[in-house]
C-alpha cells in the first residue's frame, strides 16, 4: 500500500514499545487501505489522526493497550463486537488492543470504510438529520 506518511506520525509510532508499534502500524495500513485518499496528521499536539472529509480514527497508546478511537462510531454497525468502550458516546467509540491480542482486521476495515462513506455523506450530524 502506497500513501503519504506524515513524519510526525512516524515519530509517534517509533517512540512506542515494539508491541504497540506493531499495533499502530497495522491500524495505519488498514485505514489507508480503506481508501487511497485517507490522509494522516497530528492533532491535539501529539495524537495521530487519519482523516478523509472528517476524522476517521485516532491512535492513543496507553500503558497496557492501544486505543483506536473510531469517529462516528455510534452510527457504524459493529456486528463482530470489537468496540470496547464509548458505548454511550454519540460521536466516538473505542477499540482497545492489548499486548498479544490480534486485531480483527476485516471488521475494523469495514468500520473504517463505513465511517469514510458517512463522512462523504456529510458526517454523522447530516446523517442523523436525514434519518
Amino acid at each position: 500500500m502506497s500513501y503519504v506518511a506524515d513524519p510526525r506520525v512516524d515519530a509517534y509510532i517509533h517512540a512506542l514499545p515494539e508491541w504497540q508499534q506493531d499495533i499502530c502500524r497495522e491500524v495505519r495500513e488498514l485505514v489507508h487501505s480503506a481508501d487511497p485518499e485517507v490522509a494522516e496528521t497530528i492533532k491535539r499536539t501529539v495524537q495521530p489522526y487519519f482523516v478523509l472529509q472528517g476524522n476517521i480514527c485516532a491512535l492513543l497508546a496507553a500503558k497496557n493497550h492501544v486505543n483506536i478511537f473510531l469517529y462516528d462510531g455510534a452510527i457504524v454497525p459493529d456486528p463482530e463486537g470489537i468496540i470496547t468502550g464509548g458505548h454511550d458516546n454519540k460521536t466516538a467509540r473505542t477499540v482497545a488492543v492489548r499486548r498479544g491480542e490480534t486485531i480483527n482486521a476485516p471488521a475494523l476495515l469495514a468500520m473504517f470504510r463505513q465511517i469514510i462513506a458517512n463522512n462523504r455523506a456529510g458526517g454523522w450530524r447530516a446523517l442523523k438529520r436525514q434519518g
